[in-house]
């Protein structure tokens, strides 16, 4: 074996090895994932209180590839789930929400195939921005222009 073989075969190694880590690990605080890993849920959830027990959630969208986040994911007294973020406008995950329709949920070990939708209704996104001051035990306050709401429902997957 030459030496740019050898160069080539440790560099695809060192590759593969790091996309494992980055596809099993991730997302990581503010760094992306690929695929989430988990059991797969079969149910059909219609009350997602339990969402509430959860410190954060994952999300995974399609764009070119799997693409997964961490981030706030929350359910109304009525158990209607909702993820949020502040400035959602151009993030790859919720352009790829909004385009596809459809994403995958994890919540600890459990993935949920979802169905997802932005929340544009004013009322809607004030009962999300409720449930999300509610989990995270803050003061009510007005909700952000900027802020961004998604609703989530059980899909087949």
């Amino acid at each position: 074996m030459n030496l740019t073989t050898k160069v080539l075969t440790i560099s695809a190694v060192v590759a593969v090895g790091g996309l494992l880590v980055f596809t099993t690990a991730c997302p990581c605080t503010r760094l992306p994932g690929a695929y989430l890993f988990g059991e797969q849920s079969t149910l059909n959830i219609t009350d997602w209180r339990f969402a509430n027990d959860v410190p954060l959630c994952q999300i995974q969208v399609t764009t070119w590839r799997p693409h997964s986040i961490n981030l706030n994911c929350m359910s109304t007294d009525q158990g209607t789930l909702y993820v949020s973020c502040a400035n959602c406008a151009g993030k790859v995950w919720s352009q790829a929400a909004i385009a596809n329709g459809t994403a995958r949920l994890r919540m600890g070990e459990t993935v949920y195939p979802v169905n997802i939708r932005r929340v544009l209704d004013a009322s809607e996104l004030d009962a999300a921005w409720t449930a999300r001051l509610a989990k995270i035990k803050r003061e009510p306050s007005p909700r952000p222009h900027h802020w961004w709401s998604f609703h989530l429902t059980s899909r087949e997957s």
